[in-house]
């Protein structure tokens, strides 16, 4: 990105002959006379910047090791849950003719706090095969998902229940032992999208150490979505067709094509040579966005609605050096940073600020503010805090502790993460000025993967993350990778309270919106004032769309993409 996107301009033609994969015939991105006929399909091509090797968000993510971008979106396109959420966490009925409420009577919770709640499946749901959804297929969902010996599935709603059954075909029904708030997301991409039983079930009954490599996961995966897998290239592309048995209605756009782009520089080169109608996944630079944006007459840039956040996240299970695991060490590096002078800088002062996981932006902001601790910009407090540890500056303006020994940190990210990148060179910088020592160490896309590597760092992993309260299983400690679970989790802190994780389980059981609220202010505050992560800034990740593109919705979200279209 320090090249002129003028540059990659004058580029453009050549970088879509070599950079993009070959399209099917008629899948150009390029609107001609002939194909704006009605009777002629209509096609998208879109971009992700990633090369992944599974169709699957859970083993993407790879239970909590980081994945590639866009896959998520790729799943749920390709298969349905019975229900799918928006970028306001708001559910929408998918292969379920409703979402459960206490309202709709679906939604059930009894005197001794016990819950159910049913869900009742749309006439004429198929899995893209043709075979019937039916709940047979949610019984062997759930049945994996909560399988001790797949733990890369579990989740932590899991917990909470009793029992699912099935009293006829296309109903289910799930028996809570206790309240769980998010009750109604069973079976959507937030917990589990569902499984085809005629498919998996004898590889998982028969040979489940196989089970996450079939090659179902990828080449030959079925699902129940609005489009179809018609064709995967590893390391080049993926195409999908419109599925006309798609229990909401046929999409109004025939064909999909999807390229896998891991270069920025590559994936502008496409957009401005009209190869590229649309982003998805993130990953990419506001920056970036804007210099695509000022050249791009044919298409705008709109900012994800669902922003996550850049934070540096530190390492609460035998850190090196160990006075990291001090809040008052976390505290004074956070006071250590002029966080807006990076988000002026990097992201032109659109970024929000990083206080907590919830954004200023959420619905519960104006409730939880209160109890934020926030740390304002005092490099001078910084130093008087760590000099309070025990620790003097040396003549060369280095912290050392008693013995002489240099007080220094590892920060890392993943070196194919531009802002992430940026990031954690301005946060290297800032620490460096105070006198601690900072080991800078961007790692490869191939070690992304690699959940001992990302679970085991020695300090710190500068990572972006989505918020809300939904995502608190991101810092409960039975969710934290270990060797004896096979470093699965998505703890990535690996933080672990006692009397906090009970503050999650006590928020995830509170029905009351006034109660719930009570507790979310505990959690935010203690995060907030042990600095459980150094929250940096709600990164305002761009998504190119161009003008072509109609009825999107919910910008940098495929739940409604069913009802995309294209211009005539």
């Amino acid at each position: 990105m320090n090249k002129s996107i003028a540059f990659l301009l004058a580029l453009a033609v050549t970088a879509v002959a070599c950079a993009a994969p070959p399209s099917p015939p008629g899948a150009s991105g390029a609107v001609g006379a002939q194909e704006q006929r009605s009777s002629t399909p209509k096609r998208i091509t879109v971009a992700i910047r990633g090369d992944p090797k599974t169709l699957s968000a859970k083993l993407n993510s790879e239970a909590g090791a980081g994945g590639v971008p866009g896959v998520a979106e790729i799943a749920q396109m390709l298969n349905a849950g019975l229900a799918a959420d928006d970028s306001l966490h708001v559910l929408h009925a998918q292969l379920a003719e409703n979402v459960p409420s206490v309202e709709n009577g679906l939604w059930r919770v009894f005197p001794d706090g016990r819950m159910e709640t049913t869900w009742k499946i749309r006439a004429g749901a198929a899995w893209h095969d043709g075979a019937p959804f039916t709940s047979d297929d949610l019984l062997f969902t759930a049945m994996v998902e909560q399988d001790p010996e797949l733990p890369i599935f579990r989740n932590v709603a899991y917990g909470s229940i009793e029992r699912v059954e099935a009293p006829d075909p296309s109903t289910v029904t799930i028996t809570w032992k206790r309240p769980y708030i998010e009750a109604d997301t069973m079976f959507t991409s937030q917990r589990a999208l569902p499984m085809p039983r005629h498919l998996l079930e004898r590889t998982y009954l028969e040979n489940k150490e196989d089970f996450t490599n079939l090659p179902y996961w990828h080449r030959d995966f079925i699902g129940t979505g609005p489009y179809k897998l018609r064709e995967l290239t590893l390391g080049s592309h993926l195409v999908l067709a419109a599925n006309d048995r798609y229990v909401l209605g046929r999409p109004k756009i025939d064909q999909i094509e999807v390229r896998f782009i891991p270069d920025p520089s590559a994936i502008a080169a496409n957009i401005l040579a009209g190869g590229i109608d649309t982003t998805l996944g993130g990953r990419l630079a506001l920056e970036w966005g804007l210099q695509v944006r000022d050249l791009w007459r044919d298409g705008q840039l709109v900012t994800d609605s669902r922003l996550s956040m850049i934070s540096a996240y530190p390492q609460f299970l035998n850190p090196d050096p160990p006075v990291l695991l001090d809040p008052r060490f976390r505290r004074a590096l956070l006071h250590a940073v002029d966080r807006r002078e990076i988000i002026d800088s990097l992201v032109a002062g659109l970024g929000p600020f990083g206080h907590s996981i919830i954004a200023d932006y959420h619905a519960e902001w104006k409730d939880v503010e209160p109890s934020v601790v926030k740390y304002e910009f005092e490099p001078r407090r910084a130093t008087q805090m760590i000099e309070g540890l025990g620790y003097a500056r040396a003549a060369d303006g280095s912290f050392r502790d008693a013995a002489g020994q240099r007080l220094s940190v590892e920060i890392r990210t993943q070196g194919t993460d531009e802002s992430q990148m940026k990031v954690m060179f301005s946060t290297a910088d800032y620490w460096q000025r105070i006198g601690v020592g900072v080991d800078q160490a961007p790692f490869p896309q191939q070690r992304a993967s690699d959940r001992e590597f990302r679970a085991t760092r020695p300090a710190f992993e500068m990572v972006r993350q989505p918020g809300g309260w939904w995502e608190l299983q991101r810092f409960y400690g039975p969710n934290t990778p270990l060797p004896e679970n096979n470093f699965t989790g998505v703890n990535r802190t690996r933080h672990r309270n006692l009397e906090f994780d009970a503050l999650i389980d006590r928020f995830l059981v509170t029905i009351p919106r006034v109660e719930r609220t009570d507790i979310l202010k505990r959690i935010v505050s203690y995060m907030t004032d042990e600095v459980v992560i150094l929250p940096m800034f709600w990164d305002p990740s761009p998504t190119m769309i161009a003008n072509r593109l109609k009825n999107i919705g919910d910008p940098g979200e495929v739940w409604d993409v069913h009802l995309w279209d294209v211009s005539s």
